[in-house]
């Protein structure tokens, strides 16, 4: 049977019932990532002692009375409390396909969790699941050295000469939170990023003040000046940390202040009992020089999947020829952007 949770206590509660969860599945996260035509949910279905959890951003679509659902920036998909038996998991596709049919939702999205087993399985009947590339990240179960050694000779380099001229502290809101929104805007200046990657500064409060996760600003200070030179948040939850925001100051840039400031959160997570460090992939899935920047510090990677369902073809492909987009169904699945009706929005992970 399949219910529909909007209510925080109700949400936190299912969410405690579950294995592998992350902060991306969490109500706070939800809801302080929607935007204002947008409605957070969580999909439960349940038969007898089988649990599945599903969190969706649900969004109208201009011009229609359709809707689309999508994930938050990050790795969601589905969360269970056991192993679901395939005939359970046939009769969710059922259910699910049904909900998203009543309530008029054409498409779905998610960026689904590469260290969250069974989420392909679980979603696998329904449209397809694309590998676009990989995260990487640092096994914490290992002795700090062992994860040192395992750093590429020339970021050994780098985080040598940082660690003369600068020292990281552990941040908060009052004193250090617009210092650190405005070292990211220059970040995000400098790479020309999309809009959807500027937020409000109720966003990062929200973020480092929510009770659903705990989340870490670390800065880099430059010894000589004082100055503040890089930040970055990490959020914790479970089992994880992730690599969420940073930007830096372009004039320190020669003391790479952001791989300082990753080696010493790779340090306190793992004396904090964190197992797992995820630094990420690259912009738009690929293994760009995003990309090969975190792979300094790690050579263990983990693939990730998307996930990409039209529900209701005929409606789908009416809107992308609106648009003069493809018509076949595998030129739709296969499109950049995903639901294609959506073209300017851009896929980018961090």
């Amino acid at each position: 049977m399949i219910n529909v949770i909007t209510e925080k206590s109700q949400w936190t509660k299912e969410l405690e019932l579950v294995n592998q969860v992350d902060f991306y599945h969490t109500y706070d996260y939800h809801y302080l990532s929607k935007k204002a035509d947008e409605s957070a949910i969580l999909i439960k279905y349940q038969n007898k002692n089988n649990l599945i959890l599903l969190p969706l951003l649900i969004r109208g679509i201009k011009g229609s009375d359709y809707k689309d659902a999508t994930s938050v920036y990050g790795y969601c998909g589905v969360l269970i409390n056991d192993e679901i038996p395939m005939h359970q998991i046939d009769e969710f596709t059922e259910e699910l396909n049904t909900f998203f049919i009543s309530n008029k939702i054409i498409s779905v999205f998610s960026r689904l969790h590469p260290f969250i087993e069974n989420q392909a399985l679980i979603l696998g009947n329904m449209g397809r699941i694309i590998n676009p590339g990989k995260v990487v990240y640092i096994n914490l179960n290992e002795p700090i050295e062992v994860q040192r050694a395992k750093f590429s000779r020339r970021l050994k380099t780098y985080l040598n000469k940082s660690r003369k001229s600068c020292d990281v502290i552990l941040g908060n809101i009052e004193e250090h939170l617009e210092v650190f929104i405005d070292l990211y805007n220059e970040n995000m200046d400098r790479v020309e990023a999309d809009d959807s990657y500027y937020f409000p500064s109720d966003y990062y409060k929200k973020l480092l003040s929510s009770t659903d996760f705990e989340t870490d600003m670390l800065l880099c200070i430059h010894n000589e000046t004082n100055a503040v030179i890089g930040g970055a948040l990490f959020i914790k939850k479970g089992e994880i940390v992730q690599y969420h925001l940073s930007g830096y100051n372009g004039d320190y840039e020669d003391l790479n202040p952001i791989k300082l400031i990753l080696d010493e959160m790779r340090i306190k997570a793992t004396n904090e009992g964190y197992k797992l460090f995820n630094l990420g992939g690259g912009r738009g899935s690929q293994e760009d020089s995003l990309f090969k920047f975190k792979s300094t510090f790690s050579k263990t990677f983990k693939p990730f999947n998307l996930w990409k369902y039209i529900v209701d073809e005929s409606s789908y492909k009416a809107l992308v020829e609106q648009q003069g987009g493809a018509s076949s169904t595998d030129d739709l699945y296969d499109a950049d952007f995903f639901p294609a009706y959506r073209k300017k929005i851009k896929m980018i992970f961090k």
